[in-house]
């Protein structure tokens, strides 16, 4: 099966997004499309003009993936439903599992319709997303683990598993944390401007450089990401030849989901000729354990590369991806490619293209940043 995948470049500064498209042949030999993510209306833009001018102006797009709701991977994908036919896009509803979900937030006097109200105003994007497909008669489903997306499995969330993340987004009102503790999903993540404040005082400590080395990790188990990135669609695409794993901006909790749900479908999850380094290479999103699940363990020092990676990082950030997090991938076989502002192309029994986007994969880094023990 022939397939490439590409990685626009998104965002500006230390604003980041992810905006991908995938052509792959289906077993009659037809082209098919994907767009996984949009990231911003100008990388949307660009996303068009490549399926115009690479892929032929008649394409149409098979499935749009939206992963999570986060404007800087959705906004892009409105202009991608504006400007392109259209079959399917799957995105989450946050606001149709109010029935099922009212009695996990904190205030009792909500009803199931005026939660599911409150919600969509507060999400105007995905709601746009859904106006946009309907409008060309697309159909609208969610992505929820064991689905089949063209060539692509999904692995995370479950339904249940995402109907308890709602109530934990930064955006919607308050959880009810007694229940959800209960049920062993309580994140514990504060929302709206603590997060951020947490987020960035963590950034000015990490400012500090220290000593890492190959048999010295300074990853830690135990980090902590937004409910939005932990309901994030993680996608295991088998295209024979060619194995990959698109995790959007997955936390440790949804990556170890998505390796649960793997091994109950005996999905052979390692071996990866391909992994989306999860959220622009944030520390908080990858850990020891699950990188050890993920790709196996440490190999001696100057193994030969096993895996490529691949993240989405703006061409001024010089913060992500973050050292500890692109050695920690490096020390388990896999050679991580920044797009840092340029396109990438990753491709498989297709043929080589002019400008695909070669990049030159990092090496390890002797100093990372120094967030304390």
């Amino acid at each position: 099966m022939g397939m490439e995948i590409e990685f626009f470049a998104v965002g500006e500064g230390s604003t980041a997004g992810d905006a991908i498209t995938v052509r792959y042949t289906d077993e009659n030999g037809y082209y098919r499309v994907m767009v996984i993510d949009g990231g911003t209306d100008s990388s949307g833009e660009a996303i068009v003009d490549h399926v115009r001018s690479v892929y032929g102006p008649k394409t149409v797009v098979s499935d749009v993936v939206s992963t999570h709701p986060d404007t800087d991977h959705s906004c892009g994908l409105r202009i991608v439903l504006r400007e392109l036919p259209v079959e399917r896009l799957w995105v989450h509803g946050l606001w149709h599992h109010a029935p099922e979900i009212v009695h996990m937030f904190s205030d009792p006097r909500w009803s199931a319709d005026g939660l599911a109200k409150e919600i969509k105003g507060r999400y105007p994007v995905i709601q746009e997303l859904m106006s946009l497909a309907a409008a060309q008669n697309a159909l609208i489903l969610e992505p929820f683990a064991t689905n089949r997306i063209g060539p692509f499995t999904v692995l995370s969330p479950t339904k249940a598993t995402y109907q308890h993340l709602i109530p934990q987004f930064r955006k919607t009102p308050d959880a009810n944390a007694d229940y959800l503790k209960g049920r062993n999903i309580w994140l514990g993540t504060p929302k709206g401007g603590l997060w951020n404040a947490i987020k960035e005082a963590a950034s000015q400590i990490a400012e500090n450089l220290v000593e890492e080395s190959w048999y010295y990790e300074r990853l830690k188990d135990g980090g902590v990401t937004a409910a939005e990135n932990e309901s994030s669609v993680v996608l295991f695409g088998d295209f024979g030849d060619a194995r990959v794993m698109l995790t959007g901006d997955a936390g440790i909790n949804a990556l170890n989901w998505a390796c649960d749900n793997a091994d109950a479908l005996a999905l052979p999850r390692q071996n990866l000729s391909l992994i989306q380094v999860p959220h622009h290479g944030s520390r908080r999103n990858v850990s020891p354990q699950i990188l050890n699940r993920l790709l196996g363990p440490i190999l001696r020092e100057g193994s030969p590369s096993i895996t490529s990676a691949i993240a989405s990082v703006p061409k001024d950030d010089a913060k992500h991806p973050r050292k500890m997090v692109t050695n920690a991938f490096l020390r388990r076989g896999a050679a991580v490619n920044v797009t840092r502002g340029k396109k990438a192309r990753f491709h498989a029994n297709m043929p080589a293209r002019d400008n695909e986007g070669q990049l030159t994969p990092l090496q390890l880094f002797a100093e990372v940043e120094d967030y304390g023990d």
